[in-house]
């Protein structure tokens, strides 16, 4: 049965990317501090954001990234990744819109000490996010704000680690928050100040 499962779940994530491989039993994924670290780095993250024209949706991340390719403006930083789910009519993140918004997010995120971390995000509705060269979130569809599976990191030495992502709203409310832990400990909203853009 266990056999059984685990192929199930290899299936997915070949199919779609969401379960982690974590689950899987397999080996955390094996991030790569940026090179050189950065100096002078403020805080937050760049954002360029783009916008489905009238009548259009963007209802999935390559949706996301055809807005984006068409035109992306860039937008005032994030300051970090805690925006909670909005009211209905809100923009999107730091945007001018509420609905159907894709965004392009760069910068850094910062880990003070080696070892191996468990890391997750809220999304409302697709997201696709890597540290340190490694896809650790991702979820390609529309959904309330929820998360994405549990991803098992190893973190080679403190610093600075490339931060890229790739979001979409599409209708009504938005959300994008992220959570980590050491492995072993509780989950806990990230604080804004562990990010950084130059």
């Amino acid at each position: 049965m266990k056999t059984a499962i685990r192929a199930a779940l290899a299936a997915l994530v070949l199919a779609t990317g969401t379960v982690s491989a974590t689950l899987l039993g397999a080996a955390p994924l094996q991030l790569t501090p940026a090179n050189p670290q950065p100096g002078g780095v403020k805080p937050g993250l760049k954002v360029a954001y783009g916008y489905a024209p009238n009548g259009q949706d963007i209802r999935t991340l390559a949706d996301a990234g055809a807005v984006l390719r068409k035109g992306a403006q860039r937008g005032p930083a994030l300051r970090g990744l805690d925006y909670r789910d909005s009211a209905a009519g809100a923009p999107t993140l730091t945007s001018k819109r509420d609905e159907n918004v894709a965004a392009s997010i760069t910068g850094y995120i910062r880990f003070d000490a080696p070892g191996v971390y468990e890391v997750d995000f809220y999304t409302n509705d697709g997201l696709d996010a890597r540290i340190g060269g490694q896809r650790v979130g991702f979820f390609d569809g529309r959904q309330a704000c929820d998360s994405t599976y549990v991803t098992e990191v190893e973190v080679p030495q403190a610093g600075w680690y490339d931060f890229q992502a790739t979001y979409f709203n599409r209708l009504n409310t938005s959300c994008l928050m992220m959570r980590r832990a050491k492995k072993g400990k509780s989950l806990k909203w990230v604080p804004n100040g562990i990010f950084g853009y130059k």
